[in-house]
């Protein structure tokens, strides 16, 4: 190879490590930050329902997380059966590790108000309403993604386990 060439060809190296380092931090300053980082975007998995009658069905699910800037988190998680269903969503802010906010469920026609800790890709609340009450974790790490549902009404366990797309 001739000077010229082997100069011009260590300039175009040099200039694609310029901005593969400028992509890289520009992708590190938009990425998410906050007890909600890596929730953000839609997911879909299957999983089981437990009901108060002992049957466990099995359910296809599909969850929407909305992630707000650092602080703030819409969710919707929507799963069924061939004779069951559910329609969750929540409203979520954050103040540091500690969560609060609102849920509902439609096809019951049942809201509270929901309160728990969030962070490190794990977010954990109590949820509670007029005549319900459940502890509600979602774990995601990386494009996987577990849910877990425990009460002591018409619906006493749900697991699903999902991944992100």
């Amino acid at each position: 190879m001739n000077l010229l060439g082997a100069n011009v060809l260590g300039h175009a190296i040099k200039a694609a490590g310029v901005g593969a380092i400028l992509m890289l931090s520009v992708s590190a300053s938009h990425a998410q930050s906050g007890p909600f980082a890596g929730f953000d975007g839609s997911w879909n998995g299957t999983g089981t329902v437990s009901l108060s009658d002992g049957s466990s069905e099995r359910i296809r699910c599909r969850a929407t997380y909305k992630v707000d800037g650092s602080n703030a988190l819409a969710q919707t998680l929507r799963c069924a059966s061939d004779s069951y269903k559910f329609d969750l969503s929540s409203n979520v802010t954050s103040n540091g590790n500690n969560v609060s906010g609102s849920w509902s469920e439609a096809s019951r026609g049942i809201y509270g108000n929901l309160n728990g800790r969030a962070g490190g890709g794990q977010i954990d609340v109590f949820v509670e309403a007029a005549g319900f009450a459940a502890t509600i974790s979602l774990t995601t790490r990386g494009n996987k993604q577990s849910v877990s549902i425990n009460s002591k009404g018409e619906i006493r366990a749900v697991q699903i386990s999902m991944v992100r797309g």
